[in-house]
Formats: C-alpha cells, structure tokens, sequence
C-alpha cells in the first residue's frame, strides 16, 4: 500500500512515521508514505497557492488548479509503477467532512494508494469536490491545518494493513467489532499495587469465564464513558 500526503508543510511529519510500527512496516515493504509539497504546483515567481476568496472575507483560499494539479501528480506517479486497475482514493482533510472512523481507517487499509490533503489557511476552493472523493473530519473541532488529521488517518490505516502488527492484535481493541463496544481493561504486573490489585478472575486461568468478564467490562466501560455508543447499538 501507498500513502501520498498533500501538504504545505512537509517538515511538519518528520519524526512520527519514523518509530514503532509505521517504522517497521516501512522498512518491511509493507506501506510506502509519500510527502508531495503543494507549493511545488503553485504559480509564478512565488509559487503561489492561494488567493482571497470571491465576495470577500477574511484569510485565504487554497486555489483548485493547484491542488488539481498535485493530485494528478500523485496518481500518474504511482501508476507509473502499477497496475491501472489498482484502487486510489482522494480524501481532504475538513471540519465539515466525514467524521473519521475505525470502520473508516478499515476500509482505508484495503486501498492501494490513499491520498491525504492537508486543508489550510480559510478553507479550500470548493471546486475541489469534483476532484477529491471524500471530505474527513477527526472531530467536531477546528485546526490550524490538515496536517495533524493526515498522521492520525495514517497511524489508524497503517497499523491496520495486513502485515503490520502481529495478526489478531487489532481483533477486541475499542471499535473493531460489529458492536461499537470499548476495549475492556488491561492489566500486567505487579500483581498489587498500593492496595489496588489485579481481577482475581483474570489469574483463574478459566479462558471462557475471563472472556465472559471482559465482554462485561467492555459494556461496563463503553456505559461509563461513551454511553452514546449504546444508544446508538440499541
């Protein structure tokens, strides 16, 4: 799989996919992550990639040509090296998009190549829309720009392509079942701990009764901090 990032600041991701699992994966071939300047597309001596919006307003605006521009690169680039039948997908990042989901991440790990643009300044043109796929939200809040949601769709994608951790590892974690359950809790040495100590039922060595109480702590957990959640299921 491959990761392109559209961005006006490419500095920004030097470090986070350098460690831990993205790490690995890179190195293993798994997935590649691509970081494409915006401004390399922009126009005249300056390089232009934004302008003041039509009907006034305050901030700037991401011109569509230039983004247009960038993306078409990014697909011919990694077609170049495909097949012509491989799946590529076009998400920009947006407070008003999609709200960004692990059903969505699965779905972003099956892709052949997902390009992320990073939004920024006031907003994007919206012509933009003929040439994208889909808009995606990581909250019902407002950033600075898209880079910061570009590394969490990328953590989320990545560990979740075939290969990158350990198989099975991603099966009970919060959000990875049909029912929008929460992980349950984990414990690990020592045994106590300033009067707090391990569930006596997880040192039983019973795998059903244990299995049974993490079910139950998953509900309990899901109940107690995202109560909507089990609106929703109900």
């Amino acid at each position: 799989m491959k990761i392109t990032v559209l961005t006006l600041f490419p500095e920004m991701f030097a470090g986070p996919f350098d460690h831990s699992i993205i790490k690995r994966a890179k190195e293993k071939g798994i997935v590649e992550i691509e970081f494409i300047n915006i401004r390399d597309f922009g126009e005249g001596q300056h390089k232009m990639v934004d302008d003041t919006p039509y009907g006034g307003g305050i901030g700037m605006v991401l011109k569509v040509d230039v983004l247009h521009k960038a993306i078409e690169h990014a697909k011919m680039t990694f077609l170049q090296k495909s097949s012509h039948t491989m799946k590529q997908w076009v998400v920009l990042t947006s407070a008003s998009g999609k709200l960004y989901k692990q059903s969505i991440a699965k779905q972003f790990s099956q892709l052949d190549h997902l390009i992320i643009i990073c939004g920024h300044y006031e907003g994007v043109d919206e012509r933009i829309t003929n040439y994208i796929d889909e808009e995606i939200a990581i909250g019902d809040f407002v950033l600075t720009g898209g880079e910061l949601p570009a590394m969490m769709i990328t953590d989320s994608v990545v560990r979740l392509v075939e290969g990158a951790i350990t198989e099975g590892a991603v099966d009970d974690e919060s959000f990875s079942k049909d029912a929008s359950l929460l992980e349950y809790p984990h414990f690990t040495k020592p045994r106590d701990y300033q009067k707090h100590s391990v569930p006596e039922i997880l040192l039983s060595g019973n795998h059903k009764k244990i299995a049974e109480w993490r079910q139950q702590q998953s509900y309990e957990k899901t109940k107690r901090m995202r109560p909507e959640l089990l609106k929703k299921e109900e």
